[in-house]
């Protein structure tokens, strides 16, 4: 013992090396950052993905192709004949012999591709999903752990194509001149899970494993659990948007504050039975959106003040984002019904909720796992 060291029993050699999280204890090099990357790329995708599908609905060009064709649907008609058997197929089904009858085949063409282009690129979400996530695992980039979230990526995408589908076949028979509100709302509510789930996971990937567990114990419990609702309350919100959307109750109720100068439409509740006021009766619809928007507007400005006595700037800095955000996408969804819906004003709304609802994420994120400041700040 002669000579030895004071602090030799916890500096020597002799101690095990003190092991980092799960995700990062693999050795495999530049990991995180490759998926992270992969997965900003399908990011963007989705995004896009979101904004064609509010100019298909937009355009009414959703029920253009009545079959679902996932390998062959991909080659569109090549030749006259194969334009006219599609065109024949569009005029059997009630959006045209109830709405667009007389309609010639340069006008099917406009609504075709537009269609055409939205399917097109779910597949090719798909396929960047699957090559990126193969050449991933190939490569051995992917991080402990990390494969059974990225492979529940792919599934919820397959099913968001099988709802797809389960949307656009609600509007080929009966007297229907659109696709249900409710089978909109399911296939763009799952369109919002999926890219909040891949916003989380960049979150997660963007700092290391051992930071992140470290982060952890100082997370904000409360914040935590309020961002979770904030996050709920978001998504509400949207998914009464898609029944807005669905029935186009946004081109009317013009007016704001009121709606037909009452705090309530006429007729509300006139539909039998009264849960179809629900999805189909516009003046409810677009009541409820606007009550959740208000709702939602008081939790944010409430979770602003809460975030700042976070006592972490950046946590802090993340709810007044959204706060922020959440005036810009109020006064937007305000301009866009006093304006009666033009196509321009109700996609900008649209992509101010991704904004929104992954500003939430980034403000949940930072709640849970706060970024290190000095103790100056």
């Amino acid at each position: 013992m002669a000579g030895r060291s004071i602090f030799e029993d916890v500096t020597g050699a002799e101690k095990p090396a003190t092991q980092a999280g799960v995700i990062d204890r693999t050795g495999r090099s530049g990991g995180r950052k490759a998926v992270r990357a992969w997965l900003g790329v399908l990011f963007g995708l989705v995004v896009l993905m979101i904004a064609v599908g509010g100019l298909t609905r937009l355009t009414d060009s959703g029920l253009s192709i009545t079959e679902w064709n996932p390998i062959s649907g991909a080659v569109p008609p090549l030749n006259a004949a194969q334009w006219q058997a599609e065109f024949d197929l569009y005029r059997a089904i009630p959006e045209y012999q109830l709405q667009n009858q007389g309609m010639s085949m340069a006008e099917f063409k406009v609504i075709y591709w537009w269609e055409w282009g939205h399917r097109q690129l779910g597949r090719v979400i798909g396929l960047v999903w699957a090559v990126g996530l193969l050449g991933l695992l190939l490569a051995r980039k992917v991080p402990a752990g990390w494969t059974p979230r990225l492979v529940v990526l792919g599934a919820l995408g397959g099913l968001q194509g099988a709802i797809g589908w389960w949307m656009v076949s609600s509007g080929l028979t009966g007297t229907m001149l659109d696709v249900a509100s409710y089978r909109l709302a399911t296939h763009l509510g799952l369109a919002f899970v999926i890219l909040s789930l891949i916003a989380w996971y960049m979150l997660m990937l963007s700092r290391p494993q051992s930071e992140l567990l470290v982060a952890r114990r100082e997370g904000h419990v409360p914040l935590r659990q309020f961002a979770t609702v904030l996050l709920v309350m978001t998504f509400v919100q949207i998914l009464l948007g898609a029944l807005v959307a669905g029935i186009d109750a946004g081109r009317n109720y013009v007016d704001w504050p009121l709606m037909a100068g009452a705090f309530t439409p006429p007729e509300m509740w006139v539909l039998e039975p009264v849960w179809r006021n629900l999805f189909e009766n516009d003046g409810t619809v677009q009541f409820f959106h606007r009550i959740a928007g208000y709702v939602l507007f008081l939790g944010l400005i409430w979770g602003w003040l809460r975030g700042r006595k976070s006592g972490n700037s950046a946590t802090s800095a993340a709810f007044a984002g959204v706060l922020a955000m959440g005036v810009v996408q109020m006064l937007i969804g305000i301009v866009t019904v006093m304006n009666s819906a033009p196509w321009h004003l109700a996609i900008a709304h649209q992509f101010g909720a991704v904004v929104l609802i992954v500003l939430v994420m980034r403000a949940r994120h930072r709640a849970v796992y706060p970024l290190p400041q000095s103790v100056r700040s």
